[in-house]
């Protein structure tokens, strides 16, 4: 497994990868999830996200942001050929060792609320939900906000 930072010729593989990790999820929320509609060239620039290669294919991917108090996982996504390899899981520890060299004391992140088995990952994870409320940018949309904190990130 390779982990590198995402370069502005990998745009292409970005949107790629996002639309085939979140788009069986239009029709359940009907209408594409915030990371779809995402304009990910400020984001590559600002090195916000990372993508995880094996055996030279894009695998997945880890959209972080670092703020003054926390780090936000915008987006993880997993390649369709990828998944159930525990690729997820591996993007998760990635966010968890940033924030960790970061020195933040808090992994943030958001979810839809009907996106049950996220939320259920997230939870086995040691995420716990911190909030939930209407999301500002889709009317009738859900968001669960959920935290973890960095005292309780384990590196195995």
């Amino acid at each position: 497994m390779n982990i590198r930072s995402a370069l502005a010729d990998d745009l292409a593989t970005v949107v790629w990868l996002t639309e085939a990790a979140y788009g069986h999820y239009i029709a359940l929320l009907g209408g594409p999830p915030i990371p779809i509609t995402e304009n990910y060239a400020p984001r590559i620039a600002r090195g916000e996200v990372t993508l995880v290669e094996e055996d030279g294919l894009v695998a997945g991917l880890l959209v972080l942001e670092r703020h003054s108090d926390h780090s936000l996982i915008f987006s993880v996504a997993v390649a369709p050929g990828f998944q159930g390899r525990g690729f997820g899981i591996s993007l998760l520890k990635l966010a968890d060792e940033q924030t960790r060299l970061w020195g933040l004391p808090e992994v943030r992140l958001y979810t839809n609320a009907r996106m049950e088995r996220n939320i259920a990952l997230y939870l086995a994870y040691g995420y716990r939900e911190t909030d939930r409320g209407p999301n500002p940018y889709r009317a009738g949309w859900t968001l669960v906000h959920m935290a973890k904190p960095v005292d309780q990130i384990t590196t195995a």
